[in-house]
C-alpha cells in the first residue's frame, strides 16, 4: 500500500495520524485496464478512487453524440464523479482509463462511515470540496478568457502526464477546440512560434 499516496492526499491538520491510518485501510487496490469504462452514463456512483498510477478521464455525449472530456485525472489526484456519488442520483458523466491505472477504491459506505465518525475527515473533505470548486470556477474562466494556445500550454505545465499519455482528440476535445486546431497549435509550439 502506497502510504504516501495517502499521506499526500488526506493531508489536512485536523486528521490525526491515527485517522489517517484508519482511512487508508479503508481502501482496497484495484487495476483498471487501459481504455476500461469505470462508470458509465446513467449509472450511480458508489465509490472513489485515489489515482496511484495512470491517467483517466470524464467525459459527456453532447447533443450530436460525440465525446467531450471534461476532467482529466492523473497520478495523486481523486478519481471520482461527486455530483453522482453524493446526490446519490444517475450521473450524466462516464469515467474511463486512458492508460492502465493502480487505483484505491473506497466504497461510499465506508467513506460515509468514516466522515460521521471522524471530525478531522469531515473537514477534509469539506476543503477537498472548496478546492474542487475553486478548480472548476478557474477553469470556466480560463475558458473565456485564454486563448487555445494558453490553454494547451497550462495543461502540459499542470498535468504532464495527462499531455503525455492523453489521446490528441480527448485534450482537444476538453480544451474547446478541433484536433486539427491542437495539431496546428503543437506545430507552431515545436518551432518555437
Amino acid at each position: 500500500m502506497q502510504r504516501s499516496l495517502f499521506d499526500a492526499i488526506y493531508q489536512y491538520p485536523s486528521v490525526s495520524e491515527a485517522e489517517r491510518t484508519a482511512i487508508m485501510e479503508a481502501h482496497c487496490r484495484t487495476t483498471f485496464e487501459r481504455n476500461q469504462e469505470i462508470l458509465r452514463e446513467g449509472s450511480r456512483s458508489n465509490a472513489y478512487y485515489l489515482l496511484e498510477e495512470g491517467v483517466a478521464r470524464a467525459f459527456v455525449h453532447d447533443r450530436l453524440g460525440r465525446e467531450i472530456t471534461t476532467q482529466f485525472f492523473g497520478p495523486g489526484t481523486i478519481l471520482i464523479e461527486e455530483a453522482s456519488l453524493f446526490q446519490r442520483t444517475p450521473t450524466r458523466s462516464n469515467l474511463q482509463a486512458i492508460t492502465s491505472c493502480v487505483a484505491w477504491k473506497i466504497e461510499f459506505g465506508d467513506f460515509q462511515e468514516l466522515f460521521h465518525s471522524m471530525e478531522g475527515f469531515r473537514e477534509w473533505g469539506r476543503s477537498w470540496m472548496v478546492s474542487q470548486l475553486f478548480l472548476l470556477k478557474q477553469r470556466s474562466i480560463d475558458m473565456l478568457t485564454l486563448s487555445a494556445t494558453d490553454r494547451y500550454l497550462a495543461l502540459v505545465a499542470e498535468q504532464p502526464d495527462i499531455a503525455a499519455h492523453a489521446p490528441l482528440k480527448f485534450i482537444a476535445s476538453y480544451l474547446g477546440i478541433t484536433d486539427t486546431s491542437l495539431s496546428r497549435i503543437r506545430k507552431e509550439i515545436a518551432a518555437g512560434g
